[in-house]
């Protein structure tokens, strides 16, 4: 055995994983249908006005805004009608002072027009002329050339994330494909001789690989494209072929193999093929956990050396670091913002005690406004499955009383 004697702080980990974190630069064209959640990755200008023509905000009449000043119900101004334009349509003859345009919302104005009277301020006779009830003022009720967006104006710079309101933007100015910042590729690596994939028969022994499934769901949600690869036997040699085969990710995850057991060999292997940031982490769960990077291959730019992440075994252990390092990681590898979880204060249901010196993740659930602990063991997965969200509980703390209200971190 080989104890892991000293370890550092959470803050200390995730501000290695920080700065040896360097944003993917590869760049691929996405239709725009496809587009939602990726991250823009140059600045996008409009070539065009949004919109191209002034245009009527409401369905009435295009008019000479002087033409309706004193309206009243009393006192109705009279214009006469000469076209009818709906949307889609282009309107074929100017309007002059007593003249107006019976117009469709969406409609482009006429030449000569300056305002939009609202279909229900007005009535429309026999004779066909048509009575102003309400005056307008020039540019009312009328959508200005431009007034969205301008041509050359910056629609979105690099670096921003779309949304659906962003996608509609660009839809705006008719682009059809826009080039993004194409995801992190992650390779998952399973370690371990007891391990066997879902769908197998299991053997004296052994158990179903849990990890790979949540760490890519992980991923996923958080901008990375996830790239399982066989589970890897527990040598020296498997390995080191294994990190071989996937040194072509920009980031590959173990899950298993950075404990302090005989064959828990991927500290011997990393150190063999680049360097280690750092082996253990002061918390709970998730204190065996590895990070450091592959020596660039030959031809490879330093900046984009394959970092690696070294995960406990434990489901729990995996996914609550899954949580805390790997989603922090993979938002900066794919030039995400930092994600805030959404928090509810509540008291506590029930009393805990940490462990002193070492910062605790704490599952509950939330049972009737009271956070009720979920925690089991590191390798239960439903001290996660049945749980709400965490508490985090600081190193030099070890009880929290029942009662204390606490912050929920909610999943």
């Amino acid at each position: 055995m080989r104890p892991i004697r000293e370890t550092i702080a959470l803050e200390e980990a995730r501000q290695l994983i920080a700065q040896a974190a360097v944003p993917v630069d590869r760049v691929e064209r996405v239709p725009l249908f496809e587009a939602n959640r990726r991250v823009v990755a140059a600045d996008l200008v409009s070539s065009m006005d949004v919109p191209p023509f002034a245009r009527a905000a409401m369905d009435g009449y295009a008019v000479v805004a002087a033409d309706t000043f004193g309206a009243n119900q009393y006192d109705a101004k009279v214009l006469r009608p000469v076209e009818t334009v709906y949307t889609g349509q282009v309107p074929q003859r100017p309007i002059a002072s007593g003249q107006c345009t019976e117009i469709a919302t969406g409609a482009p104005l006429p030449q000569g027009a300056d305002a939009v009277v609202m279909v229900e301020e007005t009535e429309k006779a026999q004779t066909g002329e048509v009575r102003i009830f309400s005056p307008v003022y020039p540019a009312q009720n009328v959508g200005r050339q431009g007034a969205d967006m301008k041509a050359g104006q910056v629609v979105l710079r690099r670096g921003d994330l779309l949304n659906p309101s962003r996608v509609g933007a660009l839809a705006a100015i008719g682009i059809a494909e826009v080039d993004v910042f194409a995801k992190p590729r992650v390779a998952i690596l399973s370690t371990g001789n007891e391990i066997v994939d879902a769908g197998q028969r299991l053997g004296p022994g052994q158990i179903y690989d849990i990890n790979k499934f949540t760490l890519t769901a992980i991923i996923g949600e958080h901008g990375g494209v996830a790239e399982p690869h066989p589970t890897a036997p527990d040598t020296v040699e498997d390995l080191g072929r294994a990190l071989d085969e996937a040194a072509q990710a920009d980031l590959i995850v173990f899950s298993g193999g950075s404990s302090v057991g005989e064959r828990d060999l991927i500290l011997d292997v990393l150190l063999q093929k680049g360097e280690v940031l750092f082996h253990g982490i002061a918390v709970k769960p998730g204190k065996p956990t590895l990070f450091g990077r592959l020596a660039p291959a030959p031809g490879q730019a330093t900046g984009r050396a394959t970092l690696v992440l070294g995960m406990p075994g434990y489901p729990t252990s995996c996914l609550s670091n899954g949580y805390m390092l790997l989603a922090p990681l993979l938002r900066r590898l794919a030039h995400l913002p930092a994600l805030e979880p959404p928090t509810v204060t509540l008291p506590l249901g029930q009393r805990v005690v940490s462990t002193t010196g070492r910062h605790q993740f704490y599952t509950v659930r939330i049972v009737e406004g009271v956070a009720m602990p979920a925690f089991k063991a590191s390798g239960d997965i439903t001290s996660m499955s049945q749980a709400d969200g965490y508490i985090e509980i600081p190193a030099q703390i070890d009880i929290v009383e029942k009662g204390e209200m606490v912050e929920v971190r909610l999943f």
